[in-house]
């Protein structure tokens, strides 16, 4: 079952049950699915695709629910929060730092990166190796840059 029609599984037991949040985060992502389907014309997705749209959405609702509470308006950003932690669990397991900071090693040591100003060739590399999975682009931008630095 690709995760496309386990979106809609869920999206159709939750209408029935009128369960809350997952039933109007459910909705936003089927239309932000509907939304790719219309630019490609293509009648389904790919999960990555899928997972693609789910991190955008999770990334929104987060910088959403920041904002809300700079504007002290906590119930808001709880719903946010909310909505976030309902979608993390579309998305695979992280993938552990531990592998990250491996492959990183084995890319620079691939490339033969010596300095920090080689980072976009490694960032992009490890990027490429790691497309699919759960990453925080963040952390692996923090390993490489360390890496490099110690090179």
């Amino acid at each position: 079952m690709s995760l496309q029609e386990k979106l809609n599984d869920d999206l159709k037991r939750s209408m029935k049950e009128k369960l809350e949040p997952g039933l109007s985060t459910l909705r936003m992502i089927k239309s932000d699915i509907q939304y790719e389907l219309t630019k490609t014309g293509g009648s389904s997705i790919s999960d990555e695709a899928v997972l693609q749209i789910i991190k955008k959405n999770i990334a929104k609702r987060r910088d959403t629910a920041l904002e809300y509470r700079k504007a002290s308006r906590i119930d808001l950003a709880e719903k946010e929060e909310q909505e976030a932690n309902f979608l993390q669990d579309y998305l695979p397991p992280m993938v552990p730092e531990s592998e990250i900071q491996e492959l990183v090693i084995k890319i620079i040591q691939e490339l033969g990166a010596k300095s920090p100003s080689e980072m976009g060739k490694v960032m992009g590399k490890v990027m490429g190796e790691l497309k699919g999975k759960n990453v925080d682009g963040s952390l692996v931008s923090n390993l490489v840059k360390k890496n490099l630095t110690l090179s």
